[in-house]
């Protein structure tokens, strides 16, 4: 008994700790911890970019073979069974049911966005979302995102603003056969500058940083069709602090911190007709 007991003391006297050295342990792994986490934090986050400008790349693919297929025309910016408005012209008659988000899909081999079940939406593990979007629970947005979804990919809507965009006759004849309502609206050959011109971009879902952080924008997300006050900065860079992934015409996608001109007033809602990266006809 008395070896065991002298065996205890000694390996108590070896195995102790003293204030100090804990002290200084502790002050080890928290230094370690604050240099680890921001890593691991900026690692994610590059990782999510990435995945980010894979899917805008495929998407890419899909409007590039379903030009292919139609003459050299895109598909119209949004549905317009999404607005809420019955269509009268033409024009809307044309888009009604075939905004990007429909007609691309198969091109893919997924199914189109009116086809998934309400409440039931594509989120952010599908390529319909970016892998970074957050919809904000509880804020001010003007539409129940919970049942019809939203959108942190848009079309640009500029696209649609311009009278070439239209073919001069009614129905379009299809080349394969038969009539329709002209499921595409802007001929690809027309565009002057591609690799200037953004095709779809990460979208904006926080209502407060709507007009490049300026002003409030409720349908912040309900569209798949937006204009500049919609683009969202939710992927840092490095340095360049944060900025957002497009696609351009050509194909090829960038990160970009804005895309606000400094002469643009706050409250501007559609860019000047002569912008050579919204409109396609500068």
């Amino acid at each position: 008994m008395k070896k065991a007991t002298k065996s205890c003391t000694l390996c108590a006297d070896v195995c102790a700790f003293s204030l100090v050295e804990l002290l200084v342990v502790i002050s080890i792994i928290s230094l370690m911890m604050s240099i680890i986490l921001p890593a691991l934090y900026g690692s994610k986050s590059i990782a999510k970019q990435t995945v980010c400008q894979s899917r805008l790349r495929q998407w890419g693919l899909a409007f590039e073979a379903y030009s292919t297929e139609n003459d050299g025309f895109y598909p119209h910016i949004d549905g317009r069974d999404r607005t809420e408005i019955d269509p009268q012209t033409p024009e809307e008659i044309a888009d009604y049911y075939y905004g990007w988000v429909d007609v691309l899909p198969p091109f893919i081999n997924l199914k189109p966005w009116r086809d998934y079940a309400l409440y039931n939406k594509p989120g952010t593990d599908t390529i319909f979302q970016c892998p970074s979007a957050i919809i904000l629970k509880g804020a001010n947005y003007n539409y129940p995102y919970e049942r019809i979804g939203y959108f942190s990919y848009a079309m640009n809507s500029c696209l649609e603003l311009d009278g070439n965009c239209w073919p001069p006759n009614w129905p379009y004849t299809d080349p394969k056969g038969g009539t329709n309502n002209m499921p595409s609206f802007l001929d690809t050959a027309l565009i002057r500058f591609p690799s200037r011109v953004i095709l779809l971009y990460d979208q904006l879902l926080d209502p407060g940083l709507g007009y490049n952080g300026i002003r409030l924008n409720r349908s912040a997300g309900r569209y798949c069709g937006a204009y500049p006050r919609e683009f969202s900065t939710r992927h840092r860079k490095g340095k360049n602090g944060l900025g957002g992934s497009i696609l351009f015409c050509d194909y090829h996608v960038e990160w970009k911190k804005s895309v606000w001109k400094k002469d643009w007033p706050d409250d501007l809602e559609v860019p000047p007709r002569e912008d050579g990266n919204w409109f396609p006809y500068p």
